[in-house]
Formats: structure tokens, C-alpha cells, sequence
């Protein structure tokens, strides 16, 4: 069973901006290590934007998601609420990474996974 920080035990989803910058590609490598840890599951923001049901239905009955984002534009979390979702919502903006200025390695992710928490 997968605990979140973010309070939720349990079929936990993890969605993740994986834009072109590098706030983006920080986020994609945050939710892979959630969920390499067993802190959630990474699921395809893609097929939930698509609106392709077999890909929606199990998260109906998932007992939480959980979004990080990368800028302001919150891309994944809108993506998830436009399918009829609340997940809990994290922007790497909000803990001093900066678009356009911020190195993606291991200490920059770590940084990140304790600034939100997780």
C-alpha cells in the first residue's frame, strides 16, 4: 500500500508535467521517484487528456491523485480537473525552482521531493 505525504494511503496516482522545460522535466523525475518508491503510482496524464475511458475508470476508484506541476500553468493539475478530478497539487514554483534556470540532477530532485514534502 502506497502512503503520499499528502495524507492519502492506499491506490494513490501520480501525474506529472513533463513539458519541454526544465521545470517540466524536473516534475517527470520527481513522480518517477515517488513512485519508484512506492509513494504512488505514475499514471499517463496523456490517455486522461484524451478522455480515453479505459484509462479513466480506474481512477475513479483510486483512493487519491496527486499532481506536480512545474510552472504556473498547472498543466497537469487543469488535466485532471477537467476529467472531473481534485487531486492534491504541487508547483515546483511555489519552492524556488525557476523556469529556464534550474539544472536537473539527483541533489536538484531530492531538493524538490523534501521541499514538497514527500
Amino acid at each position: 500500500m502506497a502512503e503520499c505525504a499528502c495524507g492519502v494511503k492506499g491506490n494513490i496516482y501520480v501525474f506529472s508535467c513533463s513539458g519541454a522545460a526544465d521545470v517540466g522535466l524536473l516534475s517527470d523525475r520527481v513522480a518517477r521517484k515517488m513512485s519508484k518508491e512506492g509513494k504512488g503510482k505514475m499514471y499517463c496524464m496523456a490517455a486522461v487528456g484524451a478522455g480515453i475511458p479505459e484509462k479513466i475508470d480506474p481512477l475513479k476508484t483510486a483512493l487519491g491523485s496527486v499532481t506536480i506541476d512545474g510552472c504556473s500553468s498547472l498543466c497537469a493539475r487543469k488535466v485532471l480537473e477537467n476529467a472531473g478530478f481534485n487531486p492534491v497539487s504541487y508547483n515546483l514554483e511555489d519552492f524556488g525552482f525557476k523556469k529556464g534556470k534550474t539544472e536537473v540532477d539527483g541533489d536538484t530532485i531530492s531538493r524538490a521531493i523534501s521541499a514538497m514534502g514527500l
